[in-house]
């Protein structure tokens, strides 16, 4: 073969890999089959025995941290909600229609740590929702100061509930061999309480009662249909 059909044929070979890399990279975005989806409508704002407790703020995240969310997130809700025991349990959710490479999302390990607060212990456990579907939730004690926050939360990654990042690469990678970009949803629930123990059930409640009220066609979408 002469040098110069040579050069052809790994030009050839090289043109063909890219336009075949470049079909294969995902472009379906999932989200594009949900429009009209608002976080304000699918959460209730009254189930069981809470209600959103309008007297107390929102706590707005400093301008730099809410600039770097905006970029990650489309839409973003924060409530706090109060029961007729006076118990309040604070609500956060953040959804971003695009999660190509599965790790945008910005976990409350790593967010609580840069607002200055500190982690002094961490659980990983499993809650269910919904009859047949058993989600993985990570428990968190952040302390500032006085500041004594439990927390508890996971992360939806297309159909999946997860916590790890290991997990959401795996997802994306299957979503990739579709061709489709999954969507990505953190929720995030915590209360002011310096015994975990005893914050933990109160907020696996919530989570069970505020997931029962909602729209039964959007549940999944944020519990997840995949029973881990």
């Amino acid at each position: 073969m002469s040098a110069r059909r040579k050069a052809l044929v790994v030009m050839a070979a090289m043109m063909g890999s890219a336009a075949l890399a470049e079909w294969a990279r995902p472009s379906i975005k999932v989200s594009d089959s949900f429009k009209g989806f608002k976080l304000e409508t699918v959460f209730p704002t009254a189930f069981a025995d809470w209600r959103v407790d309008e007297r107390m703020p929102v706590i707005v995240p400093p301008p730099d941290q809410q600039a770097m969310l905006d970029k990650i997130y489309n839409q973003t809700l924060a409530r706090t909600y109060v029961n007729s025991q006076g118990q309040r349990v604070m609500l956060s959710v953040a959804y971003g229609g695009d999660q190509s490479d599965g790790l945008t999302v910005h976990v409350p390990d790593v967010c609580y740590v840069s607002q200055g607060f500190k982690m002094e212990e961490t659980r990983d456990a499993t809650l269910q929702p919904a009859p047949g579907i058993v989600i993985p939730v990570r428990h968190l004690m952040m302390t500032m100061g006085s500041r004594m926050e439990p927390v508890t939360y996971w992360v939806l990654m297309g159909d999946q509930a997860t916590t790890s990042n290991t997990q959401r690469r795996l997802i994306s990678i299957r979503y990739g061999l579709k061709r489709q970009i999954p969507e990505g949803m953190l929720i995030r629930v915590s209360s002011i309480n310096p015994d975990m123990d005893k914050a933990i059930p109160v907020h696996t409640e919530f989570i069970r009662q505020m997931t029962a009220a909602m729209p039964a066609n959007q549940r999944e979408r944020v519990i997840g249909k995949v029973s881990i």
